[in-house]
Formats: C-alpha cells, sequence, structure tokens
C-alpha cells in the first residue's frame, strides 16, 4: 500500500509507506492516522509487541533473585535495572520439563525446546526435529498485518548444521524459534542484513544487478524516500512532524553507524562480517536500536534476540574478563570462575537495561512502547554448572497485557514455564487455553 495523501476530513492510512526507488519505510504512529471526525478519545489502538532476549550459559542464582525481604531488584546482577524497577517483574519457580526429559548435550536441549515445549530429536543431522515455538504462534496471527512476519537476531555464530554440543545439532543451540517442527529459524547476525529486511527493496523484480549496484554505492535508505518524506510533511500538524523528525533521525543513525562498521571491516585473520561493529556493546545496541526501529513503525511485532548463543565461549575483555564464558560457568565452585560469571551476567543485563531505555523513551500512541509490550528477558538454563532446567532465570518488562511491575513473581516449584508463554499470548491479543505442556495461565496482572 502506498502513501496516502492527507487530507481534510481523512486520516492517514496506519500502514501507509514512504516509498523511493524500491525502497519503502513504515511510518510511526501519528495524530494524522486517527480518523478525523472521530471523537479525541477514539486514538488509534496500539499493536503489542513481544520479544525475547536470551542470554546463554545460565545465570549465577545467588546474584540474581531478590534476596527474600530485601528491596525488589536490590540482586547485584538486576542493578542495571534499578531505573526500571516498577516496569518488571522477577519470575522465580517455572520449568523446563521438556529439556529435563530430552535427550543429547545439556545447551542443547535446553534451547532446543526452551520456547516450544517440545523435546528435541537427539541427532547432528539434518533431521532435526522440535516443536513450533510460542513467538511463532504470534508472528502467524500477525503475518497480514505487518511487512516482517517476524525477526531472529543473534549476536555470535549462526551455523545451524553440525555437532555443536555432544551429539547434538548446531540449529538447537544456536537458534531459538521453529516455524514448525521441523523448521528451525536461522538467526541474522549481521546488522546490515536486517536494516536492509526491514528497510530494503520493495521491489523483488530488481534485477541481481541492480540489486548489486545499489548495494555498492550504499545509497541511503532515507536519501531514496527523501521527496516521498517531504510531500508527507507538508500535509502534518507540528507534533506529527516532531515525531516523524525524530523517528527518521533514529533510522539514519542506525544507518550511519552500520555504515561505520562496514568501513571499519577488518580483513582476516580477524573474520568480522561486513556491518558488525567491532565492540560487542556496539553491537548489541545497534541490534536493539534496530528491533525498536522496527516495533515502532509496525514493521514487525515478535522478535527473538540471542545475544550469545548456548555453550558461547565469548571472551569480554572490555569487563575485566579474558577467558571463554562457558568454561567459566562450569566453575566447579571456584570463587574467581564465579565472580567472572557475576561480571558477565551483569554486564547483559546492563546492556539489556539499554534496550528497556530506548523502548521506554520512544513514544506509541498515548505511552511508550515498552507500555505495549511483553519483553522476557532471561536463559534457558539456571545453574549452568549443572546444566539445570529449574527454577530458571527470568524477567518479564512492559505493561502489556496489564502487568504490575516492582516484584517477585513466585510460581509453585516446577510450574510449566508454557504457563508463562501463555500469558505473554494473551498480553498479545492472542488466546489459547493451551500451550505445550502448560497447565494454567501464569497470572501477572
Amino acid at each position: 500500500m502506498g502513501m496516502m495523501t492527507f487530507l481534510a476530513g481523512k486520516h492517514l492510512d496506519r500502514r501507509s509507506l514512504l516509498k523511493g526507488a524500491g525502497i519503502a519505510i513504515g511510518l510511526p504512529i501519528l495524530d494524522a492516522m486517527r480518523p478525523a471526525l472521530a471523537a479525541p478519545a477514539k486514538a488509534v489502538k496500539q499493536p503489542r509487541r513481544a520479544a525475547v532476549v536470551y542470554v546463554p550459559n545460565g545465570i549465577w542464582m545467588k546474584d540474581w533473585k531478590t534476596p527474600e525481604g530485601s528491596e525488589f531488584a536490590s540482586a547485584r546482577i538486576l542493578k542495571p535495572l534499578a531505573a526500571h524497577r516498577d516496569r518488571f517483574v522477577q519470575i522465580t519457580g517455572l520449568a523446563n520439563h521438556a529439556a529435563n526429559k530430552a535427550k543429547g548435550g545439556g545447551h542443547a536441549k535446553a534451547t532446543g525446546s526452551f520456547l516450544s515445549g517440545a523435546e528435541p530429536k537427539y541427532t547432528a543431522g539434518a533431521d532435526v526435529k522440535a516443536g513450533v515455538t510460542f513467538d511463532q504462534l504470534l508472528a502467524q496471527r500477525w503475518a497480514n498485518e505487518t511487512r516482517v512476519a517476524s525477526l531472529q537476531i543473534g549476536c555470535e555464530d549462526s551455523r545451524m548444521v553440525g555437532n555443536c554440543d555432544t551429539g547434538s545439532s548446531c540449529a538447537y543451540t544456536n537458534s531459538l524459534s521453529w516455524k514448525d517442527e521441523v523448521t528451525p529459524l536461522a538467526v541474522e547476525t549481521n546488522p546490515r542484513s536486517v536494516f536492509e529486511r526491514l528497510f530494503g527493496t520493495a521491489d523483488p523484480s530488481l534485477s541481481p544487478e541492480v540489486r548489486a549496484r545499489r548495494a555498492f554505492y550504499r545509497r541511503s535508505i532515507l536519501d531514496m524516500t527523501r521527496e516521498n518524506a517531504q510531500q508527507l510533511s507538508g500535509t502534518l500538524g507540528a507534533a506529527d512532524k516532531r515525531k516523524m523528525e525524530e523517528y527518521l533521525t533514529g533510522i539514519r543513525e542506525v544507518e550511519k553507524r552500520i555504515q561505520t562498521a562496514e568501513r571499519d571491516y577488518v580483513v582476516p585473520p580477524i573474520e568480522k562480517p561486513s556491518g558488525i561493529p567491532f565492540e560487542y556493546r556496539d553491537y548489541v545496541k545497534l541490534m536493539f536500536d534496530l528491533q525498536a526501529i522496527a516495533f515502532q513503525a509496525d514493521l514487525t511485532r515478535v522478535s527473538t534476540m540471542m545475544l550469545g548463543r548456548e555453550g558461547s565461549v565469548r571472551v569480554y575483555p572490555e569487563i575485566g574478563v579474558p577467558d571463554p564464558h562457558h568454561p567459566l560457568t562450569h566453575h566447579r565452585g571456584h570463587p574467581d570462575f564465579i565472580e567472572k560469571v557475576i561480571k558477565i551476567n551483569t554486564y547483559h543485563v546492563e546492556l539489556f537495561a539499554y534496550f528497556l531505555d530506548r523502548l521506554k523513551n520512544t513514544p506509541d500512541g498515548e505511552g511508550s512502547l515498552l507500555d505495549n509490550s511483553s519483553i522476557l528477558y532471561g536463559c534457558a538454563l539456571s545453574d549452568g554448572n549443572a546444566h539445570s532446567n529449574f527454577d530458571l532465570p527470568l524477567l518479564l518488562a512492559g505493561h502489556a497485557g496489564g502487568i504490575r511491575g516492582g516484584r517477585v513473581v513466585a510460581a509453585p516449584e516446577k510450574t510449566p514455564v508454557a504457563n508463562l508463554f501463555l500469558h505473554m499470548m494473551g498480553a498479545s491479543g492472542v488466546e489459547a487455553e493451551k500451550f505445550a505442556d502448560s497447565t494454567g495461565r501464569l497470572d501477572l496482572a
């Protein structure tokens, strides 16, 4: 659908696009999208978003859980979230029973079953099998309403073949989302590819030569749509013009950061694909910004992001941890190893706080993107040393579905984590009585 000209007595279609040279950019929600003759109270209904932010290798639980009788979120690892204390709940007691029953590597069967509640088949071959994940049920529901059904983003190795965990396929450790029981969805690790999927060519008829030429010149997405944007701006009120300017500025900043990463491309022996910032912190923030823009423009309503693949051996010298992550989690009680694990856990939470800041500070109708989202943060393992699938370390942020934050929600011990996914589906407007091994919807309202 092309851009509609805004005329007196009419309103701008919610799915209008800025177009130019095969490029299409979705718009944020504007006042001009309200029915012009409707009462002010009849605002555009805000879409709900759902996201999963995944961290690998378990979390040091003693410094993750809010101590009983203490101020909420006072645990060391959660301190970076202090400013968002009222915007999330910490959930305890949830278990992934499918992983506990399954065969295979401890990391592979945890991630491979996490969002589906289905036991992954023990194989390192192409015959992988698990189950549809709850995020993909949401994606199916909204597929006809958004440009991109769902985003699967990662910040590390995205191989989908081979043996990545004691005879278990890399598809289990390196991905979270499954379209169906035999189709894992690969994560996209290159910000440029994510950007172009969101804002790139809208014309599949373009020849490979034309696409290659555009890639070579890297003309700005915004330059290509400048004329259309100026036309639209002339029809908008002052408040909408400001929203458009902020939105397009955000896109421009992300695009510039990707271009800078491409210019700073380092040739082998350091293998870094084009478009990926050298610093991990910059890389993660760029991926979070892409998700926020996609939500803001309603290009997608579902995303999953892996800060690292399960079993990750990433090192973090920027926080004083030059040791690979996974071996540290098998600490055998060594205090120096545990301290380094805590530093990594805290660093990940600090980066997640950036995402929440971004969502909170992005207007969305009468509230913010965070108000209209359910954002799950956590891991499919609790104790990484023991590969435990019980009492999973999970937070749920955002106010979609009437969540009241600032508290610990203690579910009965070994409650299926699928109960939480039922809640997230309902909070996103997709009601279901059952998902995987759920025994009922987790009450977080």
